[in-house]
């Protein structure tokens, strides 16, 4: 913080007393003069002002007294020691100095060794009174640093106590990746109502009635519970959203609440997994004497989209023609089958292959519906569930 020699100010209008006090003081300090009060004030208000300034009080004009009291009146002054060096002697001159704001009083003639002793205590006192401002200034800076930290940090808590409140929320209806793309991307609460276009997949089982009719509760229950979590590893795979699922049968859509590019290819890639999963475990229950099979209805459209219920009972709900449409031609699908509508046939016509299976009449639907029953992905027509 301090570099060099101290700089002291010497006030005095004879100039035989400041060439004596300069030369005690050169080998120790860098000596700047002034032979008048006005002199005076002007280097100590400068860009540079003295430590400490030695300060005689008979001067023509203005006198020391009134250059103590004006140095001392501005805050850019107040600090800077003032050391009184006069011949006048009297202890109402020296109370009236010190009064004013000098830190010490010396008086004429002086002594060399005297004037050094104090000056160099002032010095070291001025130094010391500077180092500690400083130091309450850093304090006060980091004090103020570590309160707007404490801000931030409640109003980041508070952030992120809403996002796991939010969190615990949507990981009853979405996939662990969609829920982390939808915090880190900032978007709205998605369980606000909302239209949405999205590609609606619904399946469910062939022979369950029968399969528990003939079965024990607890072999249906591991059945089921299988078949959920084969089917539920797919929908979280492929970054479905779950709308529900009761039983044997299951509703998941695409393109809601996070946007892709083709939702009716990504749900049609997922239903085409999903028979090829499913046969692998239809080995297994067939063994034990189970009969079931498997029907899928893919259709693409616009719904309304957001929470439904009551307080404290909400699921995520869709409204629209769409999942009428997906769920009529999943109850069409015959076992092993995937049927879709012509507008996600078209959606994925460079990518799979389908086959017309007609119009289908459809509960629900004034005119006759075209339907298609999907053979398997382009790429892959290894890959088949006719």
């Amino acid at each position: 913080m301090f570099h060099g020699k101290p700089s002291v100010l010497i006030v005095d209008d004879t100039p035989s007393n400041l060439a004596l006090l300069s030369d005690v003081l050169k080998n120790d300090y860098r000596i700047r003069v002034a032979v008048d009060g006005e002199k005076a004030l002007t280097i100590a208000r400068s860009a540079e002002p003295p430590e400490v300034i030695l300060l005689d009080v008979m001067m023509p004009g203005m006198d020391g007294y009134e250059v103590c009291r004006q140095l001392k009146a501005q805050a850019a002054t107040r600090d800077i020691p003032v050391i009184f060096v006069t011949a006048m002697s009297e202890v109402e001159d020296e109370t009236r100095g010190l009064e004013l704001g000098g830190v010490d009083y010396v008086t004429k003639p002086i002594s060399p060794a005297i004037v050094k002793a104090r000056l160099k205590a002032h010095v070291a006192l001025s130094r010391q009174a500077r180092q500690l401002a400083a130091m309450v200034g850093r304090l006060e800076m980091q004090a103020a640093e570590l309160q707007q930290l404490n801000r931030t940090l409640e109003e980041r808590v508070t952030e992120e106590v809403g996002k796991v409140e939010l969190l615990g929320r949507l990981k009853r209806f979405f996939s662990p990746s969609v829920v982390d793309l939808m915090l880190s991307s900032g978007a709205d609460d998605p369980l606000k109502s909302h239209r949405r276009d999205i590609a609606a997949v619904f399946l469910d089982l062939r022979g369950f009635t029968a399969f528990t009719e003939t079965s024990d509760p607890e072999e249906v229950m591991a059945v089921i519970a299988e078949y959920h979590d084969v089917m539920g590893r797919l929908v979280m795979e492929f970054s479905g959203t779950l709308e529900h699922f009761a039983g044997d049968g299951m509703m998941i859509f695409f393109n809601d609440p996070v946007e892709i590019d083709n939702p009716a290819e990504v749900a049609v890639r997922m239903a085409i997994r999903m028979q090829d999963r499913f046969t692998a475990c239809n080995l297994v229950w067939s063994r034990r004497g189970y009969k079931l099979a498997m029907g899928i209805g893919v259709a693409q459209g616009y719904a309304t989209i957001g929470a439904i219920g009551f307080e404290g009972r909400r699921d995520y709900g869709v409204i629209g023609n769409v999942t009428n449409l997906a769920a009529r031609l999943c109850a069409e699908a015959a076992g092993g089958q995937i049927l879709i509508s012509q507008r996600v046939f078209a959606a994925i016509a460079d990518v799979a292959t389908a086959e017309s299976v007609g119009e289908l009449t459809l509960k629900g639907f004034h005119k006759p519906i075209m339907a298609y029953r999907v053979v398997g992905l382009s790429q892959d027509l290894s890959v088949s569930v006719a």
